[in-house]
């Protein structure tokens, strides 16, 4: 193995020796560990994709992490949830699905019933004190090889979208 010498500032020291504790005692992983990271990232911006960060599970769930590029997003509302769904191309060619749902709300107000009609019985009764909270609902990610496996996961006009944007190159270069 050859050797590389690293010179690390004197304030750099404790980072350098938290990261050498981090990967197990061993700084040569830690470093290796870090640049195999930034060249997968740098690579991916150069091929159009970034860096995407998700949510999944119930209420606060965990975060997921993927390098993609945002095909179509579609959201669809009721009177008492929202459903916002995202289509990504992965970097490895794969399609991700990312469902975000709310949880169900009713209101307890004397007005209920007008808000269950929609935005325009809502102009009617807007004022300047308004009170709005949130929880959240359900995230979930589903990772899929081909356009044709999306079909049965997301509506019939998100699919349309992207089966259309997945034939356009990520990146196009204009000699401009």
């Amino acid at each position: 193995m050859p050797n590389k010498t690293i010179y690390v500032s004197d304030s750099d020291q404790e980072l350098f020796a938290r990261a050498q504790e981090l990967a197990g005692g061993s700084l040569s992983q830690a470093i290796t560990t870090a640049l195999r990271r930034y060249v997968e990232l740098e690579e991916g911006k150069l091929e159009g994709f970034e860096e995407i960060v998700v949510k999944v599970g119930l209420g606060v769930g965990r975060k997921v992490r993927f390098s993609g590029q945002l095909l179509a997003e579609w959201m669809d509302s009721t009177a008492t949830s929202v459903a916002t769904i995202k289509v990504y191309r992965s970097r490895t060619g794969k399609f991700v699905v990312h469902t975000e749902r709310s949880p169900e709300w009713k209101d307890q107000s004397e007005n209920a019933e007008k808000w269950t009609q929609g935005w325009r019985a809502w102009i009617g009764n807007l004022s300047a004190n308004q009170s709005w909270s949130f929880t959240e609902g359900e995230s979930t990610l589903d990772v899929v090889d081909t356009v044709e496996e999306l079909k049965s996961k997301i509506p019939a006009k998100l699919y349309d979208l992207v089966s259309s944007a997945q034939d356009h190159p990520l990146i196009e270069d204009l000699d401009i």
